[in-house]
């Protein structure tokens, strides 16, 4: 809802259009901002009330904050189908009268992990987090006072997310629990506020305070912000292409909560894919999608578009089927070609990316190559609990053994230049890689089987509401979403097997009609993710952005 120009933030509040597709936006003190794209990130702001209690509630985006109402018009005024959901935020507490005795405390992982593989930076201090029960007492205020909720109370409509419910949803739909897990986050390194992780809820102030001082180390606790439920207009997914373009709106991208999903990483990961395309779509390049067994985005954007929502969205690792092949170990493999062939990456990033590959590549390398007599074998098998082998075998087969670490083998095999070692991040991904290279293969055969339906593609102008051989709800819910390839179809809630088959002989049949050839497939530029594939430190090959 808000732009930013210089250092000043201003409201966006109508969308400029010319002949159809997006010509800029219009700020609350009357002026015009011209762009060939727009992105929207409004999160819960599009006509956002706040909920707290059951009296009423505020016009708000978020606490202390006011709704989007004339931009939420502005969309909708432009044709798109918009719908409500509610999400809610658990009261925060001041920790300072936290009871520590009678919590659990909980620590992050040992290891120094960053999220982004091109940071070399220190790692700021990290605080624990702590554990404590909504048991009993909880249970009691809550049931005693649900009719002053404003979720259970009828005062909200929308659908709330299922995987963070409200503990008025635990109560209601988990009788039999005796106890809901409750985690106490730090908000920062410079605050003593605790966000309660687990308590989510919309019953009144007092109420919430009662509820709280029943939970075991708070029972002195002070309430520093009082949790609430939120509504607020998200546009279903099904309108969107899948560089989150909209089909109706040219120019216009969506991102977050506004298309339906919940959570910081589904948020931050659409406006990754709404950004870049918005400023390929500004170069006049063709847009940027990843695939399914390419990264959890494209399994993300994938599930939105083809399948929509019917309640706020997360994404789960059960929610993608090429799981082996979307690792953290080898992120960088993936992707990182992809930065850089859109030109996301610095040129410092760029020379972190090479040399991370390279280093990867020499030690699978060596792995492979390199063959340990039986002496250096059995003192490896020895240590891991082993059995006692009498042959030479190579470093790769070896590590592939059960307790075996990568590190071991690469100690007992010497040869290595430097003293130290290979670095650990690359010995860690060809560990990986190596343990589980048949299973990673069979992945990748299947992915690619399921690639070859989606280089069928399908016209953008098919008719289908006129297609008599799919079934009526088929036709209706292709109509709607317009997959821009078989596979894709396929995915479509409502669409089954023997229509999959009828829309290709229909595409073929309407092809014919128009002068064409049938719908031969489009055949995708090879690409090639596996380190174990590749010898020596040549440069991996790099994916085609532009396609699906």
């Amino acid at each position: 809802a808000r732009i930013w120009m210089s250092e000043f933030s201003v409201t966006a509040t109508r969308l400029l259009l010319e002949g159809g597709r997006v010509a800029g936006l219009m700020t609350r003190g009357g002026t015009s901002v011209q762009a060939r794209s727009v992105v929207v990130t409004a999160g819960t702001f599009l006509r956002g009330r706040i909920h707290v209690g059951g009296e009423g509630s505020i016009q708000t985006g978020r606490a202390g904050e006011p709704a989007t109402v004339e931009l939420a018009r502005s969309l909708e005024d432009c044709g798109l189908e918009v719908r409500r959901f509610k999400t809610g935020t658990p009261p925060r507490i001041d920790g300072r009268t936290v009871d520590f005795r009678k919590v659990e405390e909980q620590h992050g992982d040992p290891e120094d992990i960053r999220f982004g593989g091109y940071v070399t930076e220190p790692l700021l201090r990290q605080l624990p987090c702590w554990i404590t029960w909504a048991g009993e007492g909880v249970k009691r205020v809550v049931l005693e006072n649900l009719a002053r909720s404003a979720v259970h109370g009828g005062e909200i409509s929308g659908r709330g997310p299922r995987y963070c419910p409200s503990i008025e949803d635990k109560v209601v739909r988990f009788p039999e629990a005796r106890r809901h897990q409750v985690f106490l986050e730090p908000e920062g390194l410079e605050t003593t506020e605790l966000y309660v992780n687990g308590l989510s809820t919309s019953l009144p102030p007092e109420v919430q305070l009662e509820f709280l001082r029943t939970v075991p180390g708070l029972e002195e606790v002070r309430i520093t912000r009082v949790g609430y439920a939120i509504e607020y207009d998200y546009f279903p997914p099904e309108q969107l292409k899948h560089s989150l373009e909209l089909r109706r709106v040219p120019g216009l991208f969506l991102a977050g909560q506004v298309n339906g999903t919940t959570g910081y990483e589904e948020a931050a990961a659409q406006g990754i894919v709404a950004g870049a395309n918005a400023a390929l779509l500004s170069q006049g390049r063709d847009p940027f999608v990843l695939e399914r067994d390419q990264a959890y985005i494209g399994v993300l954007v994938d599930d939105l578009v083809t399948r929509g929502v019917d309640e706020p969205y997360r994404l789960f690792t059960s929610r993608a089927e090429f799981r082996l092949l979307l690792r953290q170990d080898n992120a960088h493999r993936r992707l990182g070609p992809v930065a850089r062939e859109l030109g996301l990456l610095t040129p410092g990033q760029e020379d972190a990316l090479r040399d991370r590959l390279a280093e990867e590549d020499r030690v699978m390398v060596w792995f492979r190559e390199t063959v340990l007599p039986p002496e250096r074998v059995n003192e490896v098998m020895t240590a891991a609990g082993g059995e006692v082998r009498w042959e030479g075998v190579s470093a790769a087969a070896l590590v592939r053994r059960p307790g075996v670490s990568a590190a071991s083998v690469v100690a007992a095999g010497g040869g290595w230049e430097e003293e130290a070692g290979p670095p650990l991040d690359a010995l860690a991904a060809v560990e990986v890689e190596l343990r589980y290279e048949g299973y990673v293969r069979r992945e990748r055969e299947r992915a690619e089987r399921i690639r070859a339906q989606a280089r069928v593609g399908i016209p953008e102008d098919l008719p289908y509401l006129e297609l008599q051989t799919l079934s009526w709800e088929a036709r209706e819910k292709l109509q709607a979403v317009r997959p821009g390839t078989l596979v894709q179809a396929s995915r479509v809630r409502g669409v089954r097997p023997a229509d999959v088959q009828a829309l290709l002989m229909e595409i073929r049949r309407w092809r014919k009609g128009r002068g064409g050839e049938g719908p031969g497939p489009t055949l995708l530029p090879e690409r090639e993710s596996s380190i174990s594939s590749r010898e020596g430190g040549s440069e991996p090959s790099v994916p085609d952005p532009r396609t699906r």
